[in-house]
């Protein structure tokens, strides 16, 4: 009785700690909408980075209040924790967001024991929630129907979802959203009696947006729909497109973006609301894409689970130049890249262990414009050892002993991080055509300039070190020597003294820890001439330090620059301009 009774105790003080990280995870999100209204944008990012940490310092908190509140050889004792977890089951199961409480309860549970105590019987390796669950109560969803009025449908919603900042134009945002709206579907499904919309009765904020999102849909087909929002300050409110292409939607909720703040009354109906739209999306990526990134990591882990159990493909070395500092390998059968960091690192690279993790770990806090990969990072991986591809196994061996480990028939990976895998933008280029070569190098330039707007510069901007993902966005994904943009000098190479000068093995300037030379980025860049000289036209700018320190100054000066997440200018129209 006395063990029962500590169990539930323990099980409730585990659950006080959830309710109070989701009271404060509440307060951050509901403010959103007073900062989109009075263009506090780099408030607005504050609140994404706070948002971010807020869970493990409530997992701390916890944790120790667990320690202060329990005899600890009785709160040790992992044999008691079935019994806990079994307690804490009858606890959460009338809760409306139980699925996160079940990652709490995991993430508590390693706060206090090694990951060696780690199985079902103590923890939620499986979740006892059900798998989806379809919107039940209506006040989460608002429906709506044309009745053969288009642009009066769309003036209802624009309407329903206004702020206390008024639309700068409503009349002239409803009829062009009406005309996209015509244009992007064919012409009998805007003449559809039975046509409808369904948007999520709150509405999703990110960077200087605010989306409203949703379907359109007939009897038989449906498309995503998506109205982004933008307060231009002294002007008001402006609807500034409307996306129904998959695709696009699927960009804007993208592993590379932010996570939205958006009021979620019941966590499963909604991410089932988003599967509906976006069936090509694991719910890890949904669950993450609205701040729940810790039990995305856990809908992550079990799909990992599963295809080991329900596939024979093995681990292997992922394709593209090997790294200096990361060995990266990866599953054929599963879009996931496992990136352990190696013992030893090339000679060139000035960085040490702690700091490229201190670097990784930056990725999570910052704006990632859509031009980062988000990651997860991971303690005590075991795989069966047979998973594994011998070169891969060795070579693993070989290049991180400290990390990769082989225990019997387990290999045992100590610490690593995961990312969406996708083509090394150096591979790609190698097979691409003349127009997917524009494309990509326009796309790579815009990558870089995006991340010096959220005060990212990436370092090492070699071609390696970029990705290029299934709708053909450069994302970067080697984090080790980035850094804010406001730590690096910027300079111009200084005119030689002498002739003799330009022929000298060494350069005839100082160069400092943080100096970086423009001028020297097209041959380091581009082995292949023809691909120097088109960079050069659509985005010469680059090699100049003063486009670099004008950025500079910008961010200085408190100025949140404007990156959209979805596509607002033609590639021909700067090639003409550079022409």
């Amino acid at each position: 009785m006395a063990q029962h009774r500590l169990a539930a105790d323990i099980a409730r003080q585990v659950l006080l700690g959830f309710d109070d990280y989701r009271e404060w995870f509440r307060r951050i999100t509901e403010g959103a909408r007073v900062r989109f209204e009075q263009a506090r944008w780099q408030e607005a990012q504050q609140a994404s980075a706070a948002r971010i940490k807020l869970y493990e310092e409530k997992v701390a908190e916890t944790g120790a209040r667990l320690r202060q509140a329990f005899d600890e050889a009785a709160l040790l004792n992992v044999e008691a924790w079935p019994e806990v977890k079994a307690a804490y089951i009858e606890l959460i199961d009338r809760r409306l967001d139980d699925e996160l409480a079940e990652t709490w309860y995991n993430s508590i549970f390693c706060r206090l024991f090694s990951h060696d105590c780690i199985n079902d019987g103590t923890m939620f390796i499986h979740s006892t929630r059900p798998a989806m669950r379809a919107p039940q109560r209506a006040t989460q969803i608002r429906r709506y129907t044309p009745d053969g009025d288009l642009r009066g449908m769309l003036e209802r919603i624009l309407r329903d979802y206004a702020f206390s900042v008024p639309h700068a134009d409503l009349a002239g945002d409803c009829a062009r959203l009406e005309a996209q709206l015509r244009q992007y579907l064919p012409d009998w499904v805007c003449k559809d009696p039975v046509l409808a919309v369904e948007l999520f009765a709150s509405v999703l904020y990110r960077n200087k947006g605010a989306y409203l999102v949703g379907r359109l849909f007939t009897r038989d087909e449906q498309w995503p729909l998506v109205i982004p929002l933008l307060n231009r300050e002294g002007l008001g409110v402006v609807a500034d497109t409307l996306i129904t292409d998959e695709s696009e939607v699927s960009i804007i909720f993208s592993f590379t973006r932010s996570y939205f703040m958006v009021e979620v009354a019941i966590p499963a109906e909604f991410v089932a609301f988003l599967k509906r739209i976006l069936p090509a999306k694991h719910v890890a990526e949904l669950y993450t894409s609205i701040g729940f990134y810790k039990h995305g990591k856990s809908e992550f882990y079990r799909a990992l689970i599963e295809h080991l159990a329900t596939s024979d493909d093995r681990f292997v070395m992922a394709p593209g130049v090997r790294g200096m500092v990361m060995s990266v390998f990866t599953l054929p059968g599963f879009n996931t890249v496992f990136k352990v960091i190696k013992d030893r690192f090339s000679p060139i690279k000035s960085v040490d262990r702690a700091t490229v993790i201190e670097k990784y770990r930056l990725v999570k806090h910052v704006d990632r414009v859509g031009r980062m990969a988000d990651t997860q990072e991971f303690a005590d991986f075991r795989f069966p050892r047979a998973r594994f591809e011998p070169e891969c196994l060795a070579e693993l061996l070989e290049v991180a002993p400290s990390t990769v480990v082989v225990e019997g028939d387990t290999v045992l990976i100590r610490h690593c991080w995961t990312e969406r895998r996708m083509t090394p933008l150096n591979l790609y280029l190698e097979n691409a055509g003349e127009q997917q070569t524009l494309e990509v190098l326009e796309d790579y330039g815009l990558a870089i300039k995006q991340l010096a707007a959220a005060n990212i510069f990436p370092g090492d901007m070699l071609l390696k070190n970029f990705g290029v993902t299934r709708h053909g966005r450069v994302v970067f994904y080697d984090y080790d020597e980035i850094s804010y943009l406001t730590e690096i000098n910027f300079r111009h190479i200084p005119e030689p003294r002498y002739p003799e000068d330009e022929l000298a093995s060494e350069p005839w300037y100082s160069v400092g820890p943080n100096d970086v030379f423009p001028e020297e980025f097209p041959r380091f860049l581009f082995a292949d001439a023809a691909q120097r000289r088109l960079f050069a036209r659509l985005h010469g700018e680059l090699y100049d330090a003063d486009y670099w320190k004008g950025l500079q100054a910008a961010i200085r000066e408190g100025r949140v620059i404007d990156v959209f997440p979805y596509r607002r200018r033609a590639i021909a129209q700067r090639m003409a301009a550079s022409q």
